[in-house]
C-alpha cells in the first residue's frame, strides 16, 4: 500500500487532513458574512467542540488524523524556500499595494512559523500589522489609510474548513484546485505549501495532476480565469472512474484540462460528468450525492434524479476525447460500478424535511469503510434511512458546523484510502 493515493470513495479510510475551527472563523460578521460564502456567523467555541468529537470518531476508528494548519507551520519551519514561495504568492502589489509591500512582507518573514501559519489562514488587520511591525501605515500607504485598521490587509480564509476544496487526491496524484470565487483561492497556496514543503512530502514529492508536475504557473491566482474547480465535485469511485460535477464551481473547461492529465497518465479511463444548476442549497456534487458502501449512495431526489451525466473517454488521433451522453446520472454510476443494481437512499422524510436535511448536508457523507459512515445527529430522517437500508451510521453534533454547509465530506480531505 502506498503512503498517499486516494483509490474510492468508500474504501478503508487510512489518513485524511481536516481544519480546526479558528480565528478566521472568528473573524466573521452580521456584516461581512456574504462576502466570505457563509449564511450566517457561526458560534466558534461549540463549532470547536464539534469538530474535535468529529476527529474523534475518527481516530477510534484507527484514521491518522493530520491538521492542515499544524502542517503549514511545520512545512514553513521546515525551510526557507517554502516560506519565501507562500509570501511570495499571497504578497505583492495587487493584494496589498505598492506602499504597503515591504512592511506587510517584513512581517511575515519576522514570524515564527506557528504565528505565520496562524495569520495565513485566519488574516492579518492592518491594525494587527502595525501593532506587530509599525505604527502609522497609513501615513504612507493609501490602502491602509483608507480602510482603517480593522480592515484586513490580508484576508481571513474561513473557509479552510473544508479541506476537501482546495486540493484532491485522485487515485495515486494530486489536484491543486483553482477555486471559483476569489475570497477561496488563497486557501490553495497553503496546501499547495504543505505539499511541497512538508517532511512527510520531502523525499517522495507527489505527482500532481493540476498543475501539472513541474508547472508552477496555474497556481498564480490571476490566471484562474475561467477554469475552476473545487474538490467537492470531485470522486474516484474506483473502476478507473472519477465523478466530476460540472456547476459554477468546477467548470467544463477545468474539467477537460483535469481529464486530460488523468487520460495522459493513464490513471483513469472514464469521467462522469454530472452538470448541477447553480444553487447555494446545492454548491458541489457531494452536497446531493455521496457514497456509502460500494453499492449504496445517497442522493437528494430533487436534483438527482433530474441531472443529466456525460461520460469522456480518452478519444483517437482525430480527437482528444469522446464524450456520450448517458441515459442518467444515476445509471452511468451503476456501470461504472460494475454491480447489476445500485441501491439509493434519499434524503429522509416528507418534502419539508427532505428539504431542511439536504440544507443541512444529511447527504454529505464521510464513509469511513464500506457500509459505515458519520453523519450529523440532527438529520434524524436521513440517517434513519441510512439505518434501514443496512449501513452502520456514527453520529456527531453538527449544530454549529452544519451553518457553513457542509457536512464529513466536505469538513475532510483524505490523504490514504484503499481501493475496493
Amino acid at each position: 500500500m502506498p503512503e498517499y493515493g486516494v483509490y474510492s470513495e468508500v474504501g478503508r479510510l487510512r489518513k485524511v487532513m481536516v481544519h480546526r475551527p479558528d480565528l478566521s472563523l472568528r473573524r466573521l460578521t452580521p456584516a461581512n458574512h456574504d462576502e466570505f460564502l457563509f449564511d450566517d456567523v457561526i458560534w466558534v467555541d461549540r463549532a470547536i467542540q464539534e469538530h474535535d468529537a468529529f476527529v474523534r470518531l475518527l481516530k477510534d476508528e484507527g484514521i491518522k488524523v493530520y491538521y492542515l494548519q499544524e502542517l503549514l507551520s511545520e512545512s514553513l519551519a521546515a525551510g526557507e524556500k517554502t516560506r519565501e514561495w507562500v509570501i511570495g504568492q499571497v504578497i505583492n502589489e495587487r493584494t496589498v499595494g505598492i506602499s504597503a509591500l515591504d512592511a506587510v512582507r517584513i512581517c511575515l518573514n519576522d514570524m515564527p512559523p506557528v504565528d505565520l501559519a496562524y495569520h495565513l489562514i485566519g488574516g492579518l488587520t492592518i491594525g494587527e500589522l502595525e501593532c506587530i511591525y509599525m505604527e502609522g501605515l497609513s501615513r504612507f500607504s493609501l490602502t491602509a489609510a483608507a480602510s482603517g485598521p480593522d480592515s484586513f490587509i490580508l484576508p481571513p480564509l474561513p473557509n479552510t474548513l473544508f479541506t476537501r476544496d482546495s486540493s484532491s487526491w485522485i487515485y495515486d496524484g494530486v489536484t491543486l484546485n483553482p477555486m471559483f470565487w476569489p475570497v477561496r483561492r488563497l486557501e490553495v497556496m497553503n496546501v499547495a505549501a504543505i505539499y511541497r514543503g512538508h517532511p512527510m512530502f520531502r523525499d517522495s514529492p507527489p505527482f500532481t495532476f493540476y498543475p501539472p508536475s513541474g508547472d508552477d504557473s496555474p497556481l498564480r491566482i490571476e490566471h484562474f480565469g475561467l477554469s475552476s474547480m473545487e474538490g467537492g465535485d470531485l470522486m474516484p469511485i474506483g473502476n478507473r472512474t472519477v465523478l466530476v460535477g460540472m456547476g459554477e464551481r468546477t467548470q467544463p473547461r477545468m474539467i477537460e484540462q483535469l481529464a486530460r492529465q488523468l487520460f495522459c497518465h493513464d490513471a483513469a479511463e472514464r469521467i462522469i460528468v454530472a452538470p448541477m444548476s447553480h444553487n447555494r442549497a446545492h454548491i458541489h456534487l457531494d452536497t446531493v450525492f455521496t457514497m456509502l458502501d460500494e453499492d449504496t449512495v445517497t442522493v437528494f431526489p430533487d436534483v438527482v434524479d433530474r441531472m443529466p451525466a456525460y461520460s469522456l473517454r480518452p478519444g483517437d488521433e482525430h480527437a482528444l476525447f469522446t464524450v456520450t451522453r448517458e441515459e442518467s446520472f444515476l445509471a452511468a454510476v451503476t456501470d461504472a460500478r460494475g454491480i447489476d443494481r445500485l441501491t439509493i437512499i434519499p434524503t429522509g422524510g416528507d418534502k419539508y424535511e427532505a428539504a431542511r436535511e439536504q440544507w443541512d448536508d444529511g447527504n454529505n457523507i464521510l464513509a469511513i469503510r464500506p457500509g459505515v459512515v458519520i453523519a450529523y445527529n440532527r438529520n434524524t430522517c436521513t440517517n434513519r434511512n441510512f439505518r434501514d437500508a443496512g449501513i452502520e451510521v456514527l453520529e456527531c453534533e453538527g449544530s454549529e458546523l452544519s451553518r457553513g454547509h457542509g457536512g464529513g465530506h466536505c469538513m475532510t480531505c483524505p490523504l490514504l484510502r484503499e481501493p475496493l
